[in-house]
């Protein structure tokens, strides 16, 4: 869900990128509007389709060329990203960071609001695992890849975010944000980036906050030229990269029957996952549900981190997970009880400090007694430093979780109705009866053998 709506989502920001471009400031000047359909769903897309279209010819073609294309992209996109940062830099005043209520005007609330959605602009950081079976050690390989990309992007989203609010306040640069992510401090202004998915989630006066700050609040009209086109180099870039990962999450799930197995299918002569690319373009952008995604990213690596605690301490047919399970509860119910403390006006300080305590204190327990080697050493490479970062990683999503609007939860429920419909109806059959054809053609061979 996660990919595919926010791969929809860049897609339309970079039809407002290129229009900018070109001068051009209406956001639906180069989109068919269509009347009579719900607005918010009245606004087809061409050139965001388009664009859809030829990156799945590209991924189709070859993993090794898409690469290469993704790889000079990549280079345009760093030369782009630097000359916002210096150019943003050498035209702002530092005056601009604390004008007009001060360098947090939200305070910590509104930091940890904003920090709940920016998770956003974070999804794909670990579509680089889907390429393990692709690549040349990848045990050494991805590590270093993911944790070096996320430090990297994190440097340079804030760098930029710095350099957009020393052109102009934060006041101005609301009027160029999602209405929902309001109220808005420093942090939240990362969702404006080119490229972020928030860029397209109203359809408001300006939808490319960079081209619009050099052209308006600094008076470089090329420079908003330059900029357009630097975005629009990095959303495709971008779409690149997802579409690559998304299409092999497919096949992988289609692998295990959950989906049709169509959809696993590679091609014989190129050696990509054809089917699943092609199925990404049928998709288009849908607002209404764009909420979801960081409720569901959220969800996802909250229960990667449990799942993480899990497998190294717990080892099947030698140890009994109980202990594990309880302090996973445990760990959950005190960052829950943290979290609903927070939301409530005023705080309850001493509340807080209570299930802060108790998160820290369950979590030295669960150190101190509980055996990673009965799980049996890593293989390769491990997170260090366990159980603490998976238990901080718990806390944390919990505690963002929370922050999220209601209509956020109602909407990831009915999506989730949905799945689980799927699922007992399709996806447990499907993966029931392909578990049968294997152990018949396995006992198949075996007759063969013996004979």
């Amino acid at each position: 869900m996660e990919y595919v709506m926010s791969n929809a989502a860049v897609a339309r920001s970079f039809t407002d990128y290129l229009a900018s471009t070109f001068g051009v400031t209406e956001p639906n000047a180069w989109r068919i509007v269509v009347a009579g359909i719900a607005e918010g769903y009245n606004a087809l897309d061409v050139p965001a389709v388009a664009l859809i279209v030829i990156i799945t010819v590209c991924l189709c073609y070859s993993t090794k060329e898409s690469s290469m294309l993704n790889m000079v992209l990549t280079v345009f996109h760093l030369l782009f990203f630097a000359f916002i940062i210096v150019a943003g830099l050498w035209n702002g005043s530092a005056r601009n960071l604390v004008r007009p209520h001060g360098l947090a005007p939200y305070g910590v609330r509104g930091i940890l609001d904003g920090a709940a959605i920016v998770y956003f602009s974070y999804i794909g950081y670990d579509s680089a695992s889907t390429m393990a079976e692709e690549i040349r050690d990848p045990a050494r390989a991805l590590p270093v890849g993911i944790a070096g990309s996320v430090l990297v992007v994190s440097a340079l989203y804030c760098l930029m975010s710095v350099a957009l609010c020393v052109m102009l306040p934060y006041t101005e640069v609301t009027t160029h944000i999602c209405k929902r992510c309001l109220p808005i401090d420093l942090t939240t202004v990362l969702l404006v980036l080119p490229g972020s998915p928030c860029d397209a989630l109203v359809q408001i006066t300006e939808t490319a906050p960079f081209s619009s700050a050099f052209r308006e609040k600094v008076g470089w009209r090329w420079a908003s030229s330059v900029v357009g086109a630097g975005a629009s180099l990095g959303i495709v870039a971008s779409l690149l990269v997802a579409m690559l990962g998304q299409a092999r999450y497919l096949c992988v799930i289609a692998r295990a029957r959950l989906v049709p197995s169509w959809l696993a299918k590679v091609h014989p002569s190129t050696g990509t996952p054809m089917n699943a690319t092609i199925f990404l373009a049928l998709f288009t952008e849908l607002q209404i549900v764009f909420e979801m995604i960081s409720i569901g990213t959220l969800l996802v690596f909250y229960l990667v981190a449990n799942a993480l605690i899990y497998h190294r301490y717990v080892k099947v047919g030698v140890n009994r997970p109980l202990h594990v399970l309880l302090f996973l509860l445990l760990l959950t119910l005190s960052s829950l009880g943290f979290s609903l403390l927070w939301k409530i006006d005023g705080w309850c300080i001493w509340g807080m400090a209570l299930f802060g305590a108790i998160s820290i204190a369950i979590t030295t327990i669960f150190h101190c007694t509980a055996r990673q080697d009965i799980a049996g050493p890593p293989s390769e490479w491990s997170v260090p430093l366990m159980p603490w970062p998976a238990a901080a990683s718990v806390f944390l999503n919990v505690f963002l979780i929370t922050t999220l609007k209601m209509r956020s939860y109602q909407r990831f429920g009915i999506w989730s109705l949905v799945i689980i419909v799927f699922y007992v109806c399709y996806g447990v059959h499907s993966t029931y009866s392909a578990e049968e054809n294997d152990v018949n053609a396995m006992i198949h061979h075996s007759n063969l053998d013996i004979s």
